[in-house]
């Protein structure tokens, strides 16, 4: 990795609503000579700076063919290792006290229905109510195929299958007859601690109809647009939607990873990155994320760039 300054100053940006942050947990066993378990003391240090929520990227398995990636060039090779992301939010529960947990995304149709029911409602409960999970579909028909879960379909099934997560976690017996998940007289606990169960963050293109999954079943939206100016479209359907369905659109939450900015010499910028922030938070973005691996050359630099970025909350 290239050298980089350690020096986060701090920019003004105005009255703004405010905007809550987030780290995202990637690579950073680079860190560590490939040894993921410091990452509970990365959590440790965010929580303590103010960081409102940390995050984890899910691959069960992967293909060989990343040259099919459609946001560009895959940004990993194929001895990369992925963390299974519930396992480690676990682990990191049960060193923090404050901060949230989510994914960016978990591929949920990889995972059965009621099992994905249980393992969130159990690390709600072990978290006390910190549970944010965001879900997708992912990219790679391969990793469906080594799962045994057919690719057409994928997104219906990411539809039943919150819908029945959520049967689970407010009724016993449950029963629930979808074309991907069947449950009959089904009584599934513990239950999450956070009424109304887990909230869900889904991590989905913004089409139309996945636009109506989201103001059904959602709480959140994980974009990989960027750009304020589609942003604040997309993000106006969304809250028509909610409207539409009885819903709060002032509830809608969504989480958007920051494009970095690097200086000519290749270095990452923090500020200019940071600049973005007021115009996405105009556009109806309620939080950002960014990654340590990028802006800190190591776990040194960690603590002053996490109170650097929780320092947006307070308009600093």
């Amino acid at each position: 990795m290239p050298e980089r300054s350690v020096t986060f100053a701090r920019i003004r940006t105005g009255k703004e609503p405010m905007v809550q942050t987030a780290i995202g947990l990637y690579g950073l066993q680079k860190w560590y000579d490939g040894d993921f378990a410091p990452v509970v003391d990365v959590a440790r240090v965010a929580e303590k700076a103010g960081i409102d929520q940390v995050s984890l990227t899910d691959h069960v398995v992967m293909g060989e063919n990343i040259d099919k990636y459609p946001y560009g060039k895959f940004p990993s090779p194929l001895d990369f290792p992925w963390f299974e992301p519930i396992t480690v939010l676990a682990a990191i529960a049960g060193a923090t006290r404050d901060i949230r947990l989510s994914t960016g995304v978990l591929i949920a149709p990889l995972r059965p229905a009621a099992l994905l029911a249980k393992q969130l409602a159990t690390l709600d409960v072990m978290s006390r109510g910190r549970v944010s999970i965001g879900v997708g579909v992912g990219w790679q028909k391969e990793e469906y195929d080594a799962c045994g879960v057919p690719w057409e379909g994928r997104h219906a099934r990411l539809e039943e299958q919150v819908r029945a997560c959520k049967l689970l976690w407010r009724e016993a017996p449950a029963t629930y007859e979808g074309a991907t998940v069947r449950l009959a007289r089904i009584h599934a606990w513990p239950r999450p601690v956070q009424a109304g169960g887990v909230p869900v963050w889904f991590g989905l293109a913004p089409s139309a109809r996945n636009i109506e999954r989201i103001a059904e079943l959602g709480d959140g939206w994980i974009p990989m647009e960027q750009r304020p100016e589609p942003l604040a479209d997309h993000i106006g359907k969304l809250r028509q939607a909610f409207s539409a369905r009885g819903r709060d659109p002032a509830g809608l939450a969504v989480r958007v990873v920051l494009r970095a900015v690097f200086r000519g010499d290749g270095t990452p910028d923090l500020d200019a990155t940071l600049a973005a922030v007021p115009a996405l938070v105009r556009a109806g973005v309620t939080m950002v994320e960014l990654l340590p691996l990028v802006f800190c050359r190591g776990p040194e630099d960690l603590e002053p760039f996490c109170r650097r970025v929780a320092a947006l909350k307070r308009g600093a």
